[in-house]
């Protein structure tokens, strides 16, 4: 009979706490399985990844050093890792290559390095004697002799002649207090590369008692120009001036001299 079935509130109850527990356990276990992911994948990602070789090795090299010239300065392989690998050392690696004027140096996690270089750039040139043959050193903004020219490169640049010193050679540094000069003719060279370009030769002199006097031959003149160790675009520009006017004059002098801030010079008297 129907009425043999009594259904009360607490079959009812006891139907949705049923339910209730298998889905708070199906939760449970979704989370302790997700847990397990994300802890597999935090020690795959912190503890088994830095340790792998670097999946990408990025090398901004220039032409004179090649990606495989950096590699093997730096020391780098198949095997180097993210954990493996001193950022310090390897940029002090890279910049003791004399061509390299600094680099960076950048490792991102977990798997990748990033090496940028700033190769010298040359802001004058000396002559080296190589037997019969003068062989063209660049000099860097910071006085470093660092690489040898092509010479038929060499005559078509607009950067000046350095001399006045023995024996150049790579490597080599000019002295403290004329580090200025390479630094000054850089900047002009930027600004300005016509001023340099009627420079032929910058002949550096030594004091009687301590210094130096820059002693200049411009391209299209054969006056010297004398000055302190202080080239700047307005002495530049206003010795192109003097010797213009001297130009087209009749008498010339053998020297104009700056050392004073004005061109002062003495015109030889001609013999009857």
């Amino acid at each position: 009979m129907a009425s043999d079935y009594l259904y009360t509130a607490s079959d009812d109850i006891t139907a949705k706490t049923g339910t209730s527990g298998r889905f708070e356990k199906g939760i449970k276990r979704l989370i302790v399985i997700a847990a397990v992911i994300f802890a597999a994948q935090m020690i795959w990602l912190f503890g088994v990844t830095p340790f792998v070789p670097f999946a990408v090795i990025e090398v901004q090299a220039f032409t004179d050093l090649s990606r495989t010239d950096v590699l093997h300065i730096a020391g780098l392989d198949e095997n180097s890792s993210f954990i493996s690998t001193n950022t310090v050392d390897l940029k002090r690696k890279i910049e003791s290559n004399l061509l390299v004027e600094s680099a960076e140096v950048i490792k991102r996690f977990p798997d990748k390095l990033s090496i940028y270089l700033y190769p010298r750039s040359p802001a004058a040139v000396a002559l080296a004697d190589f037997g019969s043959q003068q062989v063209p050193i660049l000099i860097d903004r910071f006085g470093v002799f660092f690489k040898y020219g092509d010479p038929q490169v060499f005559d078509k640049s607009a950067i000046p002649v350095l001399s006045g010193f023995e024996n150049p050679r790579l490597n080599m540094r000019l002295p403290a207090t004329l580090v200025s000069l390479p630094e000054s003719l850089s900047l002009i060279a930027s600004s300005s590369p016509q001023l340099l370009s009627a420079i032929s030769e910058i002949r550096i002199e030594h004091k009687a008692w301590e210094g130096y006097d820059l002693v200049l031959y411009p391209v299209h003149s054969s006056i010297k120009v004398r000055l302190e160790n202080n080239i700047t675009e307005d002495v530049l520009r206003y010795m192109l001036l003097m010797l213009n006017v001297f130009e087209g004059s009749g008498q010339k002098p053998d020297e104009i001299d700056f050392r004073s801030g004005i061109g002062s010079y003495k015109v030889k008297e001609q013999s009857l």
